[in-house]
């Protein structure tokens, strides 16, 4: 089947793609296969065969700590650039800051890189190794990952802490024996875990970690070495650096005001944390000097130190809502929040001329509130301090026709990623990877569109150029930075690979592009 172009009802312009004169120029040429003429037709279809045929990491944004290029002098990457030694490499996650960086490959080790790392090597090292890492947060000066298994490990982020701390001693495959890590880490543990209850998920800040359970609880822990949590981001009413308990400064601490509530998801931004319930509630505690919490009123303390509800429903006039609406997705970063939303019309519709009563259309929206002075807000405005939750309106209240199933939808938002000041949206439009050997030369593939805003200092957008921006935007392909700032064609958008089956390197693996937003920086890469 030919794809059929993103149809979006709302604020969102999702353009349809023509043909480049060049492209329509090489078409004409004879005995050009099916997929050359695929390439030809649409950049989308490109893009996709490319994040599969050669998957790695691509980044830009700031190069003081030799992050998103280890082999340049380049103080800032304008483009999107691949990062050499991940050719060829999937990863499980990745997370980026100036001065460092920090991967799982897909056998669950750790890799870092950048000065803060080390200043002697440029290259990506694996440090933490055989403990099947999933998932990774970094704090100021330090790595906190998950493993599957459920347990936590913090890692220093310079190599010589590394190889100067207390080093653990760890089990071997051998009985009764035991041997000393080859790096410094501390484990991060819980007390109190049911049975059968882990650990599932981090989220990290410049100093706080936040620990959902399988069954819903939420921890919290300091994980930073030079500075402990002060600003109420742990959630524990009171808890200070006079007044923690006795033991370890990164102990982990129950936020028991959530007790009884169903957590699904935490976000942290640098110095607040935002918590998910499954009913749809979002609970906020931390800084709240920029309004990031989202409690509405100017007369809010700049921190509270304990959980409290975000008031989602006051987002709506009662015309407006036709039921409370529902919250289902948090974001943060920086100093900014972000909450995606399920509301329904409050008027019934008639269906056809049979006159049946049907509910209304959902309707998704996204909100943000915090820090609007480098567009973080993502709203059009440069406002200093948000405290009540503002509509994203390119985020909101869009629909596209999928051809599949003849049905209008919601296009929701698959997630954000929020580095300091600057985000990504990803879409979770209708996508298509269905274009294979034998069907049609005009059936391409398209993948998810990907919207930034926010800070642009150090070129971390991707644009090229350094203005701040207030409205989510297309940026070109990633291939084609350099060719637009040469002049050349601009009139294609880059798209997330959404997650495939295929063969690679002899190997079925399942694969899907990420974006990251880091810290002044921006990446992509393969998830596998």
């Amino acid at each position: 089947m030919a794809p059929a172009r993103l149809v979006a009802f709302g604020q969102l312009e999702a353009l349809a793609e023509g043909p480049s004169s060049e492209k329509r120029t090489l078409d004409t040429k004879r005995g050009a296969s099916n997929e050359d003429h695929r390439d030809l037709l649409s950049s989308q279809h490109l893009q996709v065969r490319k994040s599969w045929e050669n998957p790695g990491v691509y980044a830009w944004g700031s190069n003081s700590g030799r992050v998103v290029a280890p082999d340049s002098d380049d103080a800032v990457i304008k483009f999107a650039r691949r990062i050499p030694f991940f050719d060829g490499i999937l990863l499980r996650d990745l997370k980026l800051a100036r001065s460092f960086g920090a991967a799982i490959n897909d056998k669950g080790d750790l890799l870092q890189w950048g000065v803060a790392y080390s200043p002697r090597e440029s290259a990506p090292k694996v440090t933490l190794k055989g403990k099947d890492l999933v998932s990774i947060v970094i704090s100021r000066d330090r790595v906190v990952a998950l493993a599957r298994n459920g347990k936590v490990y913090s890692v220093p982020v310079s190599e010589t802490d590394q190889t100067s701390g207390s080093k653990p001693k760890e089990a071997s495959w051998l009985p009764f024996w035991s041997s000393e890590s080859t790096i410094s880490y501390r484990t991060l543990q819980p007390d109190g875990l049911s049975w059968g209850e882990k650990i599932s998920q981090i989220s990290g800040g410049l100093e706080h970690v936040l620990l959902v359970t399988s069954k819903g609880r939420l921890f919290s822990a300091a994980c930073a070495t030079e500075d402990f949590p002060s600003k109420g981001q742990l959630g524990i009413p009171g808890l200070t650096w006079q007044s923690r308990p006795a033991g370890r400064y990164d102990s982990c601490h129950e936020v028991t005001t959530l007790r009884g509530f169903d957590i699904v998801k935490a976000a942290a931004g640098d110095h607040h944390s935002l918590a998910l319930d499954n009913q749809g509630r979002v609970f906020a505690f931390g800084d709240n000097s920029m309004g990031q919490l989202g409690l509405n009123s100017s007369g809010q303390p700049v921190m509270i130190d304990a959980p409290s509800l975000v008031p989602i429903h006051t987002l709506y006039k009662a015309k407006e809502a036709g039921g409370p609406p529902v919250a289902t997705d948090v974001a943060a970063g920086g100093s900014n929040s972000f909450i995606t939303v399920n509301v329904r019309p409050p008027t019934p519709k008639t269906e056809g001329s049979s006159g049946k009563s049907i509910m209304g259309r959902i309707t998704v929206d996204t909100f943000s509130c915090g820090q609007g002075i480098w567009g973080g807000l993502g709203n059009g405005r440069w406002t200093h301090i948000q405290g009540t939750p503002t509509k994203i309106k390119a985020l909101s209240g869009l629909f596209e026709y999928d051809e599949a199933t003849s049905r209008v939808l919601p296009i929701r938002v698959a997630y954000i990623s929020s580095g300091s000041t600057h985000s990504c949206a990803v879409l979770d439009n209708v996508t298509y990877l269905g274009a294979h050997e034998r069907s049609s030369k005009n059936d391409t593939n398209w993948g998810a569109d990907a919207l930034w805003w926010g800070g642009n200092e150090h070129y971390q957008l991707g644009t090229g150029k350094r203005n701040n921006v207030s409205l989510p935007m297309y940026i070109s392909p990633l291939d084609m930075g350099a060719e637009r700032d040469r002049g050349g064609d601009s009139g294609h958008r880059f798209q997330v690979t959404p997650r495939k089956t295929i063969k690679f390197n002899g190997k079925t693996v399942s694969v899907a592009q990420r974006v990251e937003c880091g810290r002044g920086v921006s990446a992509v890469y393969s998830s596998v």
